[in-house]
Formats: structure tokens, sequence, C-alpha cells
């Protein structure tokens, strides 16, 4: 077999990751806000970007603009006419009345009467209103009040109760170990190692620490930290201290045993149960608590006139940036170096490219969500009960698009409807099989009639995970049993030992 060499022409299509295409993707699966992040990143690097002055951005209200008068009249802006002079004189024969009870005559000079004290120059804090010192230093961040956090709240508490410097240290070091809600999330033995100090001493500060504002705060567990707020309102007696180191029984519904751990009546039980009620079990979220950012939705959804639904995105979401062409043909006449010419060109192009996969993000996200509303129509219309199944490949196949991008179009995007803000994931659940051959169902309208089932459920009647099972075959729903303990446990419902164990203690109380 003779081995020759042949030149062959073959001609293959090929995907190539430029960096405009992965720019493309990269900003498809962005939120709104880490969209509007990176966009405002790409004006301050990119010179040939620009803001869209006709978007719907927040702007400075523009000066009322004043009528034009009659001839003969003074100006609208000029109630006193055309000549209003400014000398002190002229105007006190204008106006027909002095000045002294209105404003010295000269800001930089001052003269005194006879009989009257000299003047007083203008104080810094004059600066603060319309007619005060304008060369002052005046700092309006030094008049806005700073939120304490729970910290600092303890700091200056920590000031005031220890004098000692190596307990003062040992005490910081402990406060720097709270957490948000108020716990101590450290170990008192790996402290004492750290510090070098004996175990006990840390345990003296702490002790002194738990006497602090809030009360409860720089506790070790849930229990420490009840029991500190009711020593300090001094309801601590042997049958609540045995109460709340026992609080796993309560929350397990055993009251039997736990009145005979705490050697008290139904009655006593009663009122020391509503005094935990009354404790914060979490006292370090009333400082420095975090803001919460809402939801801002992608994609309004609503009804339209002829019975459908109208689906639309969300301009306020949508940055709006445009290419100043004009300031590219100016300064590309100017620039002579080879540099400045390759570094135009590469913020042209980066910028035609970002305003283009801008306008194809929005576009698509329009595409796929209109495919989602056709597909989950009975949602819309009688709500999650009728929440059909659905994968990303149903989608894709509809709208001509591949998977992953569908799967990049919906996450961190949400749509808002009229039973709710929802993310776009949220229409997308496994299927499970019809008992009687038809239709699927969905795994998310199957939990929720699991959910109505246990809420319709009374003490004396409460549904097994067994019953629970025929009652969905009956509806038509094949489902396992161990199914639905899963999507039980996902709801954080209770077993149906507890659930009776719990309701016939509140029918006792």
């Amino acid at each position: 077999m003779a081995l020759t060499q042949r030149l062959h022409l073959r001609q293959s299509q090929a995907l190539v990751m430029t960096p405009q295409l992965m720019q493309a993707i990269k900003l498809l699966q962005l939120s709104n806000l880490d969209l509007a992040s990176y966009v405002e990143g790409e004006l301050e690097r990119n010179p040939l970007l620009e803001r869209d002055s006709d978007s719907d951005l927040p702007g400075e209200p523009e000066p009322p603009q004043a009528e034009a008068a009659p001839d003969g009249d003074a100006r609208a802006g000029d109630w006193m006419g055309e000549d209003l002079q400014t000398s002190r004189t002229e105007m006190e024969t204008q106006l027909g009345t002095g000045l002294d009870n209105v404003f010295p005559e000269d800001s930089g000079q001052t003269t005194q009467r006879a009989g009257t004290e000299a003047p007083q120059p203008a104080s810094e804090w004059v600066g603060a209103g319309s007619g005060g010192a304008e060369h002052g230093d005046y700092n309006l961040e030094a008049f806005v009040s700073a939120e304490p956090t729970l910290a600092d709240h303890l700091a200056e508490q920590l000031s005031m109760a220890i004098a000692d410097p190596a307990r003062r240290m040992i005490g910081q070091y402990l406060i720097d170990l709270v957490d948000e809600a108020g716990y101590l999330a450290g170990d008192l033995e790996t402290v004492a190692q750290k510090l070098g100090a004996p175990i006990a001493e840390v345990e003296a500060v702490l002790a002194i620490l738990h006497g602090f504002d809030p009360a409860g705060v720089c506790a070790r567990n849930l229990a420490e930290c009840l029991a500190i707020q009711l020593k300090e309102r001094d309801r601590l007696d042997p049958a609540m201290r045995s109460f709340v180191e026992n609080l796993p029984m309560l929350a397990n519904r055993q009251l039997a045993a736990l009145k005979k751990i705490c050697g008290v009546g139904d009655e006593d039980l009663a009122d020391m149960i509503a005094e935990i009620r009354k404790l914060n079990p979490k006292p370090g979220l009333a400082f420095g608590a975090t803001t919460v950012q809402p939801v801002i939705p992608d994609v309004f959804v609503r009804s339209g006139p002829d019975g459908g639904w109208l689906v639309e995105l969300n301009s306020e979401t949508l940055p709006k940036v445009l290419v100043n062409q004009s300031y590219y043909a100016k300064i590309s006449k100017t620039a002579r170096a080879d540099g400045d010419k390759s570094y135009l060109a590469e913020c042209l192009q980066t910028a035609t490219w970002l305003v283009r996969a801008l306008d194809q993000r929005a576009r698509t996200i329009l595409k796929v969500s209109a495919e989602i509303v056709k597909q989950q129509d009975g949602f819309f219309i009688h709500g999650v009960q009728h929440l059909r199944p659905l994968n990303l490949k149903t989608v894709a196949d509809a709208i001509s698009m591949h998977e992953s991008t569908v799967s990049r179009v919906t996450a961190n995007k949400y749509m808002a409807t009229s039973r709710g803000i929802f993310e776009l994931k949220y229409f997308f659940t496994s299927s499970i099989s019809s008992a009687d051959g038809g239709d699927a169902h969905s795994a998310e309208a199957v939990r929720h009639r699991i959910k109505q089932l246990i809420d319709a459920e009374d003490g004396h009647d409460v549904l097994s995970d067994d019953t629970i099972v025929d009652k969905l075959r009956e509806a038509g729903i094949d489902i396992a049993r161990r199914t639905v303990a899963k999507y039980r446990e996902a709801m954080r419902i209770p077993s149906s030992v507890q659930r009776r164990r719990a309701k016939q203690a509140v029918s006792a109380m």
C-alpha cells in the first residue's frame, strides 16, 4: 500500500467564540441590577458611549418659563420694572420705606450707630441658610445622622463598663465575634487560647457583656439569650429556668413531659409560654439592619382587551445608551498616531456591539417570556393548580433557540403578573404522570394540592402521607409516598404525628 500526499478543499461551518459573542452571552444572563452596573462601567471606560437623552431617566426639572408681557409693562420676571436700582437710597425712595430691619448696608463693612451695640460678624452656622456666610467651611454631610451598628453600640458600653485595659481588650475581641443577630459566634476556649488569657477571665468579661443593651446580646445560644432577658425582667425562677433549658420539647409540643419537668400545671405552663413569646430571639437585628432590595420585574404581563395576554418589557430596567457618531467623526480627524486610531476604532466597535447586544437581549427576553405565557395560560387564568409541566427544550423548540440560551434568559429575571411577581424559572417544573392516563401534572401544582389538603385538616382527622397519596390518586395524580414526604418536608410542614400533637395541644389550651 503506497502512501501519497493529496491536497483537498473542504468547506465547513464552525462557531467561533469572539469577544463580542462572549459579551452578548454575558449580558444575557445578568440581572437588571448587574446589567445597570456593567453599563455604568462601560460608560466610564468608553468615550464614544453616552446616555440616551430621550430615556425615561429622572432628570433635573426645567426652570419655569416666564410668559411674554405686553408692551409698556415690566417683564414678568422683574416685578418692579426694568429700572430697578440697587443702591440703598434709591431703593428706599422707590419702596417708600427704610431697610434698617431687613439687612445691613454692606456685607463686608458694618457701621455703628450712636447708642447701639456693634454688630456681630456672621458665624459659620449662618451659612446653613440662604442668607448666610458664603465663605464658611460648611459640610452638609456633618448634619446627616449615621445609623449606629451593633458593634459600635456595644463598644460604647464597653468603654464605660470596663476600665481594665486587659479586660477591655478581651471584651472588644468578643464583640467582634458577635453576629448581626446578636449571638456570640466563637468558642470561649479558642478565644482564651488566642488571647493568652485564663478561661475564667474570658467568662467573667462575657458575664459583663451579657448585661449590655439590648437585653440578650452576646448569648451563645437561644436558651441563654432568653434566660438573660428573663433575668432582666426578674422572671427567671427555677421553673422558668427548667422551661428554657428544654425548649426543644416545646417545639415538639411535648407539653405533658414539659409540665412534669417544670413542676407546673396547665395554667402556669400557658403563662410561661406567653412570657416566652414576648421575648426577642434575635436582639441584634435592631441595629444596622440590612435594607432589603425589592425585586424589580423585567417583564409585565396583563390581560388584553381580546381576552389574551399582553407581554411587555419593563423599560425602567433597560439601560439606554447610544454611540456618539458625531464625536467620533470629530476626533478621528485629529488622530495622527496609529495607536490613537486603533484605540478609537476599538472604542467604536465595542460601543456598537454593546448597543446591539442590549437590543438583542431585550428582544430575547420578550420572546421567551411571551412563549412562557403562552405555555402557562392556565396558570394566569385559574392559578397554580393549573400550572403545566414545562421544560427548557419545549420553549427552545417553539422559538427556534438553543436550550442554553433559554436557560440564560430565565436566570435572575422576574415577571410581574396579576397573581404576583415570579421568577421565570418558576414556570419550569417537572411532570408527574396521571393515574388515569391523562395529561401529566406539574410538580408545583401537586405541592400546592398537598398544602391545601393539610391546611383543610382538623385536629381529630390529621392526614398521614399514605392518606394524602390515596386522595391524590383519587384526583388522578399518580405519586409515591416518598415523593409526598419529600414535597412536605420541602414546604417545612411537620409530619402527621407532630401536627396531631400540636393541634391537640392548642385545643387543650
